[in-house]
């Protein structure tokens, strides 16, 4: 495994981790979750994702329950969680969502107790809260790290602009800004990553713990020929996942890919990650593995991306065209 320093912390991360969106509570059950996350530490994963959204915190449950039957030293691993969205979805009653300092603050203390941990290695607000003044998100945030129950704020899919505001205020107040954010990045959704946060990367050298590194699965290869049962677009509640990812020629282009990961003696799945992983603003990619054998398939990554030449990039930028212009 290999470890990357999370923007200009101390922090080590496994530039390989492990997230629970979807997967845990929803296709995996407590014993699969038990040999994921342990076979994911025994190859060097540090870092474990998940979020107060994530199954109305039933994700953050069944984390809590793995978490507390390993034999971990706490000092070897990472875990997270994110506010925002509530644990209710649309019954949300006020002040269960949102970033005001009381949901902040909640969230966080509702969140330890679920996961059965002491402190958050990382905490996120899930999305910006455009009705929460931002110096009531940035002292809020401080808050928790002076009271030890966070070790590193962040952010997940706000904005460049967003991200700045928030580090001029933290500025202005003597605070802590946010250390890391968590957006999307694969080979179809790379507009914040490569161009959005471009200067923050530059000016600030903001971690990230990025996720989706396969598109929901469509750049495995799995949906080549339709959607298998079982599988996370077939998801009951989760059409809006399948609209997106399988718009227009994506399928097509990642056939495409084969050929390129053939060339290599990989697969699709594994080139995909390690195409991910080689943008050294990447922190970690979080992988959502439901069975072991795509697990150990995906960590084959931190080895393939070497092997990822300018030559090779060029012509899987040929088949994707999905590069935004750099600024």
């Amino acid at each position: 495994m290999e470890y990357r320093r999370m923007g200009k912390t101390g922090l080590q991360l496994s530039v390989l981790s492990y997230g629970s969106w979807v997967t845990f509570s929803k296709q995996v059950d407590d014993s699969a979750s038990d040999k994921l996350m342990g076979r994911a530490y025994d190859n060097g994963i540090n870092f474990f994702d998940n979020a107060e959204a994530y199954e109305g915190g039933k994700s953050e449950e069944l984390m809590g329950r793995v978490l507390s039957r390993k034999n971990w030293d706490r000092s070897t691993y990472c875990v997270s969680s994110k506010v925002f969205f509530g644990l209710h979805g649309k019954d949300n009653k006020p002040n269960q969502h949102g970033l005001s300092r009381k949901h902040i603050i909640e969230g966080c203390n509702d969140a330890l107790k679920r996961l059965q941990v002491e402190y958050l290695d990382l905490f996120f607000c899930h999305r910006p809260d455009r009705e929460t003044p931002m110096e009531e998100i940035v002292w809020s945030m401080n808050m928790l790290l002076q009271q030890g129950k966070i070790f590193y704020w962040g952010t997940s899919e706000w904005s460049a602009a967003e991200i700045m505001e928030a580090h001029a205020v933290a500025a202005r107040l003597n605070l802590i800004g946010p250390a890391m954010e968590q957006p999307q990045y694969n080979l179809f959704e790379r507009q914040k990553m490569e161009h959005d946060y471009y200067t923050i990367f530059r000016n600030l050298g903001m971690g990230t713990t990025t996720w989706s590194p396969l598109a929901s699965g469509l750049l495995s290869g799995k949906y080549n020929n339709g959607i298998p049962e079982g599988s996370r677009l077939s998801l009951e509640n989760y059409s809006w996942l399948k609209d997106r990812a399988m718009a227009g020629d994506k399928i097509e282009r990642v056939k495409k890919l084969d050929k390129v990961a053939k060339e290599l003696n990989t697969t699709v799945a594994t080139l995909s990650i390690a195409w991910c992983i080689r943008n050294p603003n990447v922190t970690t990619a979080i992988l959502g593995a439901t069975k072991e054998e795509q697990l150990l398939e995906n960590l084959k990554a931190v080895a393939v991306y070497h092997l990822l030449t300018e030559d090779k990039m060029k012509e899987i930028e040929a088949i994707m065209g999905t590069k935004p212009a750099v600024p």
